[in-house]
């Protein structure tokens, strides 16, 4: 028995939301009349254009984003700390929230994000409500969670010629082997695409 080799397991590919469908579903974030639809934004917008894991998000703090160099300063897994680019309009949507912080609540928190009580969010308090709207607008999917906008973030910089360091860095990983596994949806997509227009496929 000592001498049977035990078939390797393949790794699960990670779920993602693909490029068309991210877009129509941020597109349709931009009315917001109450603090649960203006968080759901938020953390829509933040997870896709950081790649930040739920646990970096909610322990985000204001002082931890520099608007004029367009990026933040995350503390991530064993405290190793990165910076990972934001773009224009994720500046934007920043300052307006606390702006609105600032009229809502009278002593707000020093974590950017809060509940509509004013304090800082909370892993399950995301988790339902990212769970939420994405059962709700994306009914196809096989999951529904915080992680999956991760998974989309990595995989649509893969898809687009990211390099694999670059992506490694932006998600924090400690080994390359942990962001292999997204240049897999990229040649599954190359497969589907060589399956539709090859003649011989």
């Amino acid at each position: 028995m000592t001498k049977i080799i035990m078939p390797r397991a393949g790794k699960r590919l990670p779920v993602f939301i693909k490029e068309e469908d991210i877009a129509r579903l941020i597109d349709g974030l931009q009315n917001t009349d109450n603090w649960k639809g203006l968080n759901v934004k938020m953390l829509i917008t933040f997870f896709y254009v950081t790649g930040m894991r739920l646990s970096e998000l909610v322990n985000l703090k204001e002082k931890q984003i520099d608007s004029g160099k367009m990026h933040l300063k995350v503390l991530g897994k064993g405290n190793k700390e990165r910076i990972i680019p934001i773009n224009t309009e994720l500046v934007k949507s920043i300052r307006e929230y606390q702006q609105l912080k600032k009229k809502e609540f009278e002593n707000p928190e020093d974590y950017l994000l809060v509940t509509e009580k004013g304090k800082k969010l909370y892993p399950k308090y995301v988790y339902l409500l990212i769970s939420k709207y994405l059962g709700q607008e994306l009914k196809t999917l096989d999951k529904k969670s915080p992680h999956v906008l991760r998974h989309t973030f990595a995989t649509h910089l893969a898809n687009n010629g990211a390099d694999l360091n670059a992506i490694k860095e932006l998600l924090g990983h400690s080994s390359l082997a942990s962001t292999q596994v997204y240049t897999h949806n990229t040649i599954e997509k190359l497969k589907n695409v060589h399956r539709r227009a090859h003649p011989k496929s």
